[in-house]
This record gives C-alpha cells, sequence and structure tokens, in this order.
C-alpha cells in the first residue's frame, strides 16, 4: 500500500486499513431532552468534544415533518466528518450516527446519550469503511 493511501486509511481494524469508523444507534422512550432543541444542540458540542473531535461551527438543529414524523433533525460538523440525530417527537425516539476518520469509543457515546437523554433501550453498530 503506498504510503499516501496509508495516511488516507489511517485507522487500523481487525489488522486493516480503514478510512472510518462509523456508530449507529437508536435510542428508544428518550427524556423529556428529546423534544428542547436547545438540549439537543447542547447534546451535538458536548458528544463531539467527550469523543476528542474538533468542532467545525456550530450544530445546525431544527424541528419539522408532519404528522407522526414531527422531530428534531441535527448535524454538527467536526474536522473529521460528523454527528447527526433525528427524532421522532411522537414516541421520543433518536437515531445517532456518528462517522469519522479518526477512531473514538463507542462507550462514550453511550454515555452522553444515556446522560442526555436516559433512553429505556440504546443499541449501537460499529462499522468500520475502508
Amino acid at each position: 500500500m503506498t504510503q499516501a493511501l496509508t495516511e488516507y486509511r489511517r485507522l487500523q481494524h481487525n489488522g486493516e486499513p480503514h478510512y472510518g469508523q462509523h456508530l449507529i444507534a437508536t435510542a428508544l422512550s428518550c427524556n423529556e431532552g428529546i423534544l428542547s432543541i436547545e438540549r439537543l444542540y447542547d447534546f451535538l458540542q458536548r458528544l463531539a468534544d467527550d469523543i476528542d473531535m474538533v468542532r467545525y461551527g456550530p450544530p445546525i438543529v431544527a424541528r419539522f415533518g408532519e404528522g407522526h414524523e414531527v422531530g428534531i433533525s441535527g448535524v454538527q460538523l467536526i474536522q473529521t466528518s460528523s454527528i447527526t440525530i433525528h427524532t421522532n417527537d411522537a414516541h421520543r425516539d433518536m437515531y445517532l450516527d456518528v462517522f469519522s476518520c479518526k477512531s473514538f469509543a463507542e462507550e462514550t457515546v453511550r454515555s452522553v446519550v444515556e446522560e442526555f437523554l436516559s433512553p429505556t433501550s440504546l443499541s449501537c453498530e460499529v462499522f468500520f469503511r475502508k
């Protein structure tokens, strides 16, 4: 593998170089914080900081949708990619994606989600992308 490709795919997983780590999480039946644009704004900033990412500008967070699809969506750009959320007001569920070409700890993501939103159920899957 060339030097340039090794620098580009700098994460090692199972002895192979990868471009990025992608965590997807589903948090169900969260507390009332999930209904607050301000709380989710703070959540995105805190999550980026706690997983040791460099934030690129402030988060963008807005509530929109119709009927059972009303919820909040947000994105925090980070120097190494992005953190995105989508929520559902009616069920108080959140769907989270964290993607970065810099490694981060799944347990830290779980901890921040639990602290901010206290879901009754939290599942995470981690993928490594080539």
